[in-house]
């Protein structure tokens, strides 16, 4: 076993349509940013939603994932196709309990906005896989293997210069010739069957009266073959592809939900080479299905039951609009037309609608995937009879920016990220049951990329964002109440130690505001001014989104995130001319450092807040741009920060008998351009957890161990060389060394690198002058640069109610939308 395994992933669904796939065997695949991410829901109590682990290989965006599925309806292969901005897909099969790419497949000249893949069993031979890809240059190309060789390129489709939006596979009934459906621009779905290695137009499906945004097949118990195809004109139509004998002319009368009257068309017949000879299949539109009043990005048929005689179809259909909710069809038993079972979708909120949406295998749950990266699950409660939100995964949908512990006994992570909302992680404690993180709460919302997190305490934080402001906030009641009842925290203690403080039940976010305004629970009545009295107020078409105390024993669902786990702002902290950009706290709570994107040395200062007044206490000089972290001592006497200048300057606290006019920082040692070693930006910085050494690292991939000058007089030192230093290989984005010291002085030191890489070391110093690194692991689970690497502050495990000296725990993120939080085995370090 490994010293380090990974405990939580969490990171966003791509916004797009098709990024989201559920399998035969209960996996969910979806995209975030460069990778895929396969993510095991929850389907019953006893289950453990979490993602398990993220594939990489694209060098841009994913657009579109697919499971392959076999030609038999109830089978699902553990291969995955996956289409990207970077032109290529990528076909993935699992190997030895790891998936692993099988191929990449070129040819593409634009984006692959969808894929499907298929595989059928050849008469007596070795089976086939097809996978088709469409993309944005106008092609739809079908790609093949054959038994275990490699994916080679069967047939390019070209439509000039419209597009396919999606497609569809499937094999005609009681055969194993495939189908493939193209939806396309030009308002038609466009059918293909296997004929003589090529796939050969058969037909064209005219009706829709708009962009063509998803089809998918399914074979009903009586054999026919079915299509559903989506449109932005709001329409699901559901066309029926059934076998007909030479010479059959049959009407078919076809219901129309929105209109009474029927409609009187022709059956459109269509032949093509069998496996025994000529085949002719009849196609009639079988209904026409309204009821969203926007885009349809999704339609899937439920799976496909397995039962004693084989397999029986379910009559239902599941529809995802940009509209905010999903609809789940079926047909009325006595006159077969199309109805509603349910609909179920966001209530309020400030999202914009659905992208997709998904069947469980079993056809007893569902799940959306929305704008802003969410998903959606619910569940049919058979006690209940009714469809209930169960707990699922979230995450950023933009590049994570920075993150911090809650410094008084690491029981969660907040993390904020450039998609403009803070997040808190936290361990979900059930008796019985595995812990496992989820996000619980979102402090804020706000209108500018975030850049920068410090939490001040257990219930309160600072961020800045792409704004000269720095805000902080407090936790409300409700947060607390509900942090301890899904964490295991004995909340009266928790209240103890905050009942000198009138906190607020909530918060909410006032119409065209940015701040989180407190709501309290005993409002003051106002008189109802008589009829002639009310007077029309602008504000009036801006309706407030109300807060609504909740009482939660599980992770909150996404509605509830986004509306009632805000936390009210406290302070509006001014002072800098330009954007934020980093802050830090010292461990006692007492100062908040922040600084500002600087181009000279007058904006480069450090300001200096006291927490509990939220008074200026001063401004650190010293740098000449912009200051990209500071570091607080673990004791609080000292102040590190680095610069993109390529220096760094260390500050130390005046003394505890000093006089108040003294400076609360004065300036203690520092590197100058004659004295740097560093040759490119420094991103960030380290204290040892005595204190004694912090560390560097840099754009030119060195990492440095500085001893810290021991002098009590603040008038600038001479800088000594660094202790110790190591060449990464890459651009070092991020550093934290451990709050442990193992046996032979030996510091655990993190460092996270530009290609997405985190690498662990041990260091030590054996002597004066030699320095001894030695390599842990390489964590390759994010993609993109590494943001910000923090130890948790205390040993043991977050959600144990013992401290475990044997484990410590490590909290990433980076560019790639991820927060990802890893259990180190210092047993085995």
């Amino acid at each position: 076993m490994a010293a380090v395994s990974t405990c939580y992933i969490s990171s966003g669904c791509n916004r797009s349509p098709h990024s989201a796939d559920w399998g035969p065997n209960g996996l969910i695949c979806y995209s975030t940013c460069h990778a895929i991410a396969i993510y095991q829901p929850q389907e019953h109590s006893s289950d453990v939603a979490r993602v398990l682990c993220t594939l990489t290989g694209h060098k841009n965006k994913v657009n579109c994932v697919a499971w392959v599925r076999k030609s038999h309806p109830t089978d699902g292969d553990e291969c995955i196709v996956s289409g990207s901005v970077d032109t290529t897909a990528i076909v993935w099969q699992k190997e030895q309990g790891q998936y692993k790419a099988i191929g990449t497949l070129k040819g593409h000249t634009g984006p692959i906005n969808s894929v499907a893949g298929l595989t059928v069993p050849a008469d007596g031979g070795l089976s086939s896989t097809f996978v088709v890809t469409t993309s944005a240059d106008s092609q739809v190309k079908v790609w093949r293997r054959t038994g275990k060789a490699d994916y080679s390129l069967l047939q390019t489709l070209s439509y000039g210069t419209g597009f396919a939006l999606d497609v569809a596979l499937t094999v005609i009934p009681k055969t194993n010739i495939p189908v493939l459906a193209c939806g396309c621009d030009d308002q038609k779905v466009h059918l293909y069957v296997l004929q003589d290695d090529q796939f050969t137009k058969v037909i064209s499906l005219h009706g829709h009266e708009d962009w063509i945004r998803a089809v998918d097949f399914t074979t009903d118990d009586n054999g026919d073959l079915l299509l559903a195809s989506a449109a932005q004109d709001h329409f699901i139509r559901i066309w029926r592809i059934a076998q007909r004998e030479a010479g059959d002319d049959v009407v078919r009368m076809v219901k129309e939900l929105s209109i009474d009257e029927e409609i009187k068309m022709r059956e459109n017949t269509f032949s093509f080479k069998g496996t025994s000879g000529p085949m002719t299949f009849a196609l009639s539109l079988d209904s026409i299905l309204s009821g969203h009043d926007n885009w349809i990005y999704s339609v899937r048929w439920q799976p496909p039951e397995v039962t004693d005689s084989g397999y029986h179809q379910p009559m239902r259909l599941l529809s995802a609009s940009m509209d905010k909710t999903m609809i789940l069809w079926k047909p009325d038993l006595d006159t077969g037309v199309w109805v509603e079972e349910v609909r179920v979708g966001e209530v309020g909120g400030n999202t914009l609608g659905f992208y997709g949406g998904m069947f469980s295998p079993r056809g007893n749950a569902i799940i959306a995937h929305g704008y802003q990266g969410a998903f959606h699950h619910w569940s049919y409660d058979k006690v209940r009879e009714s469809w209930q939100p169960l707990v699922t995964t979230s995450g950023h949908f933009g590049a994570v920016q920075d993150l911090s512990w809650d410094p008084s006994d690491g029981q969660y992570v907040v993390s904020v990220s450039l998609d403009q909302t803070t997040r808190l992680h936290a361990p979900w404690v059930k008796s019985g049951q595995q812990t496992s993180w989820f996000e619980i709460a979102r402090p804020q919302v706000h209108g500018y990329d975030l850049q920068c997190v410090a939490v001040v305490h257990k219930y309160s934080m600072a961020t800045g964002a792409d704004e000269k402001v720095v805000r902080a906030f407090e936790a409300p009641r409700n947060f607390i109440q509900n942090f301890c009842s899904i964490c295991g925290t004995d909340l009266n203690k928790e209240q103890q130690k905050e009942e000198a403080k009138n906190r607020p039940e909530g918060a909410s976010v006032p119409a065209l505001g940015l701040s989180n305004k407190a709501v309290f629970t005993e409002q003051k009545e106002t008189p109802v001014p008589k009829e002639e009295e009310i007077q029309a107020h602008p504000n009036d078409q801006y309706p407030e989104v109300y807060f609504q105390a909740v009482n939660m024993t599980k992770p909150p669902t996404e509605e509830h995130l986004l509306q009632n786990t805000l936390w009210p702002e406290t302070q509006k902290l001014y002072g800098h001319g330009y954007e934020i950009f980093s802050l830090a706290c010292d461990p006692q709570g007492t100062v908040l450092a922040s600084a500002c994107k600087a181009a000279k040395t007058e904006f480069a200062g450090v300001i200096l807040y006291d927490c509990k007044t939220w008074t200026q206490q001063g401004t650190l000089e010293g740098h000449s741009l912009t200051v990209t972290q500071i570091a607080f001592s673990h004791s609080g006497q000292y102040l590190l920060t680095v610069s993109r200048d390529r220096t760094w300057v260390l500050y130390k606290r005046r003394d505890k008998d000093a006089a108040e006019s003294e400076p609360l920082f004065s300036k203690m040692a520092a590197t100058d351009k004659k004295s740097a070693v560093h040759s490119r930006i420094i991103w960030s910085c380290a204290w040892s957890h005595d204190d004694k050494y912090f560390i560097t690292a840099a754009r030119d991939k060195k990492v440095l161990v500085w001893r810290r000058p021991d002098l009590s007089s603040p008038g600038g030192a001479t800088v000594e060389k660094p202790v110790g230093t190591i060449d990464v290989g890459d651009s070092a984005t991020a550093v934290d060394v451990a709050p442990v010291q193992l046996s032979n002085n030996r510091y655990i030191v993190a460092v996270g690198l530009e290609n997405g890489s985190i690498q662990l070391y041990t260091w030590n110093m054996t002597d004066s002058s030699t320095s001894v690194w030695k390599a842990i692991d390489q964590l390759n689970f994010h993609h993109l640069t590494i943001k910000r690497l923090r130890f948790r502050p205390c040993l043991g495990r977050a959600g144990s109610d013992q401290t475990d000296e044997a484990w410590l725990q490590l909290a990433s993120c980076g560019a790639d939308h991820g927060v990802r939080i890893y259990d180190i085995d210092l047993t085995k370090v």
